[in-house]
Parts: C-alpha cells; sequence; structure tokens
C-alpha cells in the first residue's frame, strides 16, 4: 500500500474583509462534499491588540495577513476545484492559477511560532516611545 500523500499549506486570496467568513464557508463546503480526509486546518492568523478609544482599553483582534486564509490541503484537481468555489475566494497565492505552490515548511513554522508568542498577552496596537 502506498501512503496517503502529505498534505501541505497554501495561501488563500480571500476579498478584505472577510477571511473568517471564507475560512468558515470553506470547512462547511469540505464537510458538504465529504472531503475531510484531503484537507487539514483552515486558518486566518490573527493576534489580540489592546487599543484605547475614548479614554477606554478595549481588546480587538488584528489579522496578521489581511486577505488571506491558510489552508492545509492535499493538492489535486478536486479540492482546488473545491476552494475556488467557494465565495470570496479569489484565488491561490503563489505558482500558476491551475497549480498553486505550497508555502515553505520553514515559512509555516515561522506563522506558527508567532501565533505561540501571541498566545498569552494582548499587546498594544500603537507603541510608543519617549522622545
Amino acid at each position: 500500500m502506498s501512503e496517503a500523500p502529505k498534505k501541505r499549506w497554501y495561501v488563500v486570496q480571500a476579498f478584505s474583509g472577510f477571511e473568517g467568513r471564507v475560512a468558515t464557508s470553506l470547512r462547511e463546503h469540505i464537510k458538504l462534499h465529504n472531503m475531510e480526509e484531503l484537507f487539514g486546518e483552515v486558518m486566518v492568523p490573527t493576534e489580540e491588540v489592546v487599543e484605547i478609544r475614548g479614554g477606554q482599553r478595549r481588546k480587538s483582534e488584528r489579522k496578521f495577513f489581511p486577505g488571506y486564509v491558510l489552508v492545509q490541503m492535499v493538492m489535486n484537481d478536486a479540492s482546488w476545484h473545491l476552494v475556488r468555489s467557494v465565495p470570496r475566494v479569489m484565488g491561490f497565492i503563489g505558482g500558476t492559477s491551475d497549480r498553486p505552490a505550497p508555502i515553505s515548511d520553514k515559512e509555516v513554522d515561522a506563522i506558527m511560532n508567532r501565533l505561540q508568542q501571541v498566545g498569552d498577552k494582548p499587546r498594544p496596537k500603537t507603541l510608543f516611545e519617549p522622545g
């Protein structure tokens, strides 16, 4: 028996501001078409930031890559068409339009490390230095 193809990370370009909805829609499409074995994680990397508005401290989420969704998947014609059929998806980043290139493992590790570092404490949206 041959082993299953390895899931790689791809970057999907979505309409700016709709990254969360695209990720949710993609997860629903995957379940609807019973293609869970071809897909891993679908994520929009975010960090929590603290901003001060009107004298009040507020926490909000800021996206690391606005307009992009990271998808872990096995690339084939069926999975490519599934992702492209999701509303508000403009396409894949890298490679050619019909054969997208996965991002390198080094880049994935850097993104995951950044997410783990951010996990604990929210950071200020604007950093001030004495001047």
